[in-house]
């Protein structure tokens, strides 16, 4: 009976009024921060805090949520092979989802060509502009990415705020815990309650969500203007159609031949798509999603450890922007690359995308990195990028995350870890669900029933 009576209010609550629902709030903020940003620039430039504040606010829970959610999830697989498979159907199925973007980049920028006519001398490129990006590129080669997965120790991999440290922890302590017998039971019962309550805390971080996509919107309109995309904006144009091709067609088809919509996915996943359209981010989504996979069906150990996977493994929308923005570069500065030139830049791409994380500019950070060892282009050409990438981030994003949501919930099938029925269900209803408190609490009495029922008094 106890059961029933956590349960029962959420089909029995009331329609929220429309200007209550996450979404709803955020695209207002969006909306409101175009207008601010147009016409009191000054004014909207200077919101900037709003979107960086709520962005490192969420930032500051990706670690511990990404740990506890992979720890208790692989903890409660049996069999410890499946996580294994799941790796490497994860990892095959991100290698070609990446190769596909890079070729819809390249077909793009090929067929429409928005960098042909420019004419551009390399030698009136401002250097200062790579050379202030060149710090942060960080590591190229695939050794030196490898070592950089591994912390420099334990808590450092949460203070650094960075998602594949904490997944290789995560994964090392999950699989500690399921040998250590009755002495892990006391941890797992512990990682639970305090994933618990990263949740409760996150949504009240989430009401913040309009405030930052209003901050953020506003100082990207602010600072460089809408007019600014006018010089540039058939290279902005050719990049969104690439990245709607690949939705629409890669991951579209990938979709259907799973036996669910692309569509309904977006629809259901559209408030952590319009905060990531708000933020140019896709880290505050990251907690989100990983509820509203759990509410799709998916078992929490394979979802909640492909899609942090994902957020560095799979940035199909970072992949795009490199392939289009090289090609673009080499229009402009009149550099013919042959079909060797250009196959040897797409293998390079497929290391240098993997190092982008899923935060603002990290796109613009990756094109760097692969210019940096690439001796038939110039690197000084990403100073003709440099105003417009915040216009281009955006799709990056949004590309990246629409992907590893349909990645997530495709291995899940493979792996016979989401229940059909209810991912048909729940991506046919109007997915309304939002990732508050209310939420949190009944994807909790879901997955963990066994240890929420030790915990209550007797009836």
């Amino acid at each position: 009976m106890h059961k029933q009576a956590l349960a029962g209010p959420e089909n029995s609550e009331p329609r929220k009024p429309f200007y209550r629902i996450l979404y709803v709030q955020v695209l207002i903020g969006l909306m409101l921060g175009v207008l601010t940003g147009h016409f009191w620039p000054e004014f909207g430039a200077a919101l900037k805090p709003f979107g960086d504040g709520f962005v490192k606010l969420v930032k500051m829970m990706i670690a511990p949520i990404v740990f506890c959610t992979i720890v208790s999830g692989i903890n409660s697989i049996s069999d410890s092979r499946e996580v294994g498979r799941t790796l490497v159907k994860s990892m095959a199925l991100f290698y070609l989802l990446t190769v596909l973007a890079l070729m819809a980049g390249l077909i793009a920028v090929s067929l429409i060509q928005p960098g042909a006519g420019m004419h551009v001398s390399v030698s009136t490129l401002d250097p200062s502009v790579a050379a202030k990006f060149t710090k942060q590129a960080g590591a190229t080669g695939f050794a030196d990415f490898m070592l950089h997965i591994i912390p420099h120790s334990f808590f450092g991999a949460f203070a650094d705020g960075e998602v594949l440290p904490v997944l290789l922890i995560s994964i090392l302590i999950a699989f500690g815990l399921s040998r250590a017998g009755d002495g892990g039971v006391v941890v797992t019962k512990a990682v639970a309650s305090f994933s618990h309550v990263l949740f409760v805390s996150f949504g009240f971080i989430m009401k913040l969500a309009p405030l930052g996509a209003f901050g953020a919107m506003a100082f990207t309109v602010g600072r460089y203007g809408i007019r600014s995309i006018g010089s540039l904006g058939l290279l902005i144009l050719t990049f969104y159609i690439a990245c709607s091709v690949f939705v629409v067609v890669v991951l579209g088809t990938l979709a259907r031949l799973n036996g669910f919509s692309l569509w309904k996915t977006i629809r259901y996943f559209r408030e952590e798509l319009l905060i990531v359209l708000g933020t140019s981010s896709s880290e505050p989504a990251l907690p989100g999603a990983l509820r509203k996979l759990e509410q799709l069906g998916c078992r929490k150990g394979v979802s909640g450890l492909v899609l942090p996977m994902g957020y560095s493994f799979n940035l199909d929308g970072s992949a795009i922007y490199l392939t289009l923005a090289s090609i673009f570069i080499a229009q402009a500065c009149d550099i013919h690359l042959s079909w060797g030139q250009i196959a040897a830049m797409l293998g390079l791409m497929l290391l240098t995308s993997k190092g982008a994380a899923g935060v603002t500019g990290s796109g613009f950070v990756a094109l760097v990195a692969t210019l940096s060892v690439m001796p038939d282009l110039p690197v000084t050409g990403v100073a003709l990028l440099v105003g417009i990438d915040r216009f281009m981030s955006e799709a990056r994003a949004l590309t990246s995350m629409i992907s590893n949501c349909v990645a997530s919930i495709t291995v899940s099938l493979w792996e016979d870890a989401c229940d059909r029925e209810v991912l048909a269900r729940e991506l046919g209803q109007s997915g309304t669900v939002t990732a508050g408190t209310k939420i949190a609490e009944a994807a909790l009495v879901r997955e963990d029933k066994s240890w929420i029922s030790t915990t209550q008094p007797a009836a």
